[in-house]
């Protein structure tokens, strides 16, 4: 009877704690969260193959977007939609998306390569969302050309907003300073071409105080050679040093500081004194030098209002112009004709942005297509009406354009 109440009890830890067995061997294996879903969800490894191996198609793809962006669309289950947009990044610049859906238990899972070469297409991935999460956030070390890969569960049914923005990983260091008080930049000629520039100028009137860009460590204030009265500010997460010079007075402050926190005014000490007064601010990497402080600081724009919400989403798009240029943007200017469809081809919908429709052709590129070229096969009418936003004069010559 005893054996029988410890076998039982035995039984019941086992059951009970399923969840905590992977975990701990989680923290041994470090299983990656597509590994997780398929065990976690008892995905067969034959249905697995198919959805896992469908990425492919978004390294054949080349559509791009410049940030802020934001898509709707829906998920259909066993679809097997990829989405990849290749996006460029700045050092110093923080990327993040988000994938938001009606359904907060379907999985949705991000990844983010970067492309190593220009010739080929070959990519490293860099960071992937965690498991059950639908965000991913990254911080660009170099400057390089990136593709993110956005891939919904298998039987995902929902509908959805992808959301990417950047922003600069660095507080704007003079308060209440814009990009437009930034009036010389790195690599600028100094001494008659003698030397360049290595930081940026931000112009602002004597006395404006000047902030800790990040938290970190003073490594030094005083006053000598062409920067006058500087600060020194050790940033440790990221192994370099932020210079702050040519300050009308520093504050007091030593040790540990806060992102925020006051380090000085502005002035024209050092070399400067001929000049209005500015903070020249500069980045050094311990082991590179000094590298270009802009992107760290420059402020960017953000996604002011939100996407529109599909009342109804087609399954298919049928090409209403005799011809209809395929784009790798969202946009007429600036962006490259991928492929032409002609009247009555069908492309398949994945999502809209502004007046643009997300589309696979018949051979499974993905592009952009201007709303005005094509009509959907099932009723799709935003907020407003496709047929309010474009006056019917206006058609014709968006058509020449797209």
């Amino acid at each position: 009877m005893k054996q029988i109440k410890i076998l039982s009890l035995f039984l019941i830890l086992i059951i009970s704690g399923c969840s905590q067995v992977n975990k701990a061997a989680d923290f041994i294996t470090n299983p990656t969260a597509k590994e997780k879903y398929k065990r976690d969800f008892k995905v067969s490894d034959e249905l697995f193959s198919i959805w896992e191996n469908s990425v492919e198609i978004a390294f054949q793809d080349s559509v791009s977007v410049n940030l802020p962006y934001a898509e709707t669309g829906k998920f259909f289950p066993r679809n097997f939609s990829v989405y990849s947009y290749e996006i460029e990044l700045q050092p110093g610049e923080v990327f993040n998306v988000e994938v938001e859906t009606d359904s907060i238990r379907r999985l949705v899972f991000i990844e983010l390569f970067e492309k190593t070469s220009d010739s080929t297409n070959l990519f490293e991935k860099v960071k992937s969302s965690d498991f059950q999460k639908k965000n991913l956030s990254f911080e660009a070390d170099k400057k390089a050309n990136y593709k993110l890969v956005i891939q919904p569960e298998i039987e995902a049914y929902t509908a959805f907003t992808i959301k990417m923005e950047k922003n600069p990983a660095y507080l704007f260091p003079v308060a209440s300073g814009v990009n437009a008080s930034v009036q010389s930049y790195w690599g600028d000629n100094r001494d008659g071409g003698a030397r360049s520039h290595e930081g940026i100028d931000i112009f602002s009137k004597r006395g404006t105080p000047v902030v800790a860009a990040t938290s970190g460590s003073i490594g030094y204030t005083g006053e000598k050679g062409l920067g006058g009265k500087q600060v020194w500010l050790r940033d440790r997460k990221r192994n370099q040093s932020l210079y702050y010079a040519h300050l009308d007075s520093i504050a007091n402050v030593s040790g540990n500081v806060k992102r925020g926190d006051t380090l000085g005014f502005v002035g024209n000490t050092g070399n400067a004194r001929t000049t209005p007064p500015h903070l020249h601010f500069g980045i050094y990497k311990s082991y590179r030098g000094a590298i270009n402080p802009l992107h760290f600081v420059y402020q960017t724009n953000v996604l002011e209002t939100e996407p529109e919400k599909l009342d109804s989403i087609p399954h298919k798009l049928i090409v209403q112009n005799s011809k209809a240029n395929l784009r790798n943007k969202p946009t007429t200017s600036n962006s490259k004709i991928l492929s032409t469809s002609e009247s009555q081809d069908t492309l398949q919908f994945l999502g809209k942005t502004n007046e643009w429709f997300h589309v696979r052709n018949p051979e499974n590129k993905a592009s952009f297509i201007h709303q005005s070229l094509v009509t959907p096969n099932s009723p799709l009418t935003p907020k407003g009406g496709i047929n309010q936003i474009f006056m019917a004069q206006d058609w014709d010559k968006f058509r020449e354009l797209c």
